[in-house]
């Protein structure tokens, strides 16, 4: 295959790349939320769910020093 040819064939695989990335492209955009309800407060956007708020592990640490005196050598 002559070299302009795989050029050709290169320049237009890497502006066709380019078009579809360019075409997927979604920035966000400021949107204002709008209030059906009074609530008095700010409305959470609709892909957030409660979650339940999880409690700290106090022995962690404990677990990370054991873990590090166990993975050292003995000889």
């Amino acid at each position: 295959m002559k070299l302009e040819i795989a050029r050709g064939f290169f320049l237009v695989g890497a502006l066709s790349v380019a078009s579809f990335a360019a075409a997927a492209w979604q920035e966000a955009s400021p949107q204002v939320i709008n209030l059906d309800e009074q609530l008095g407060y700010c409305p959470l956007p609709m892909q957030v769910r409660a979650t339940e708020a999880l409690r700290p592990d106090h022995d962690l640490l404990l677990f990370m020093f054991s873990l590090s005196q166990g993975a050292r050598s003995q000889g």
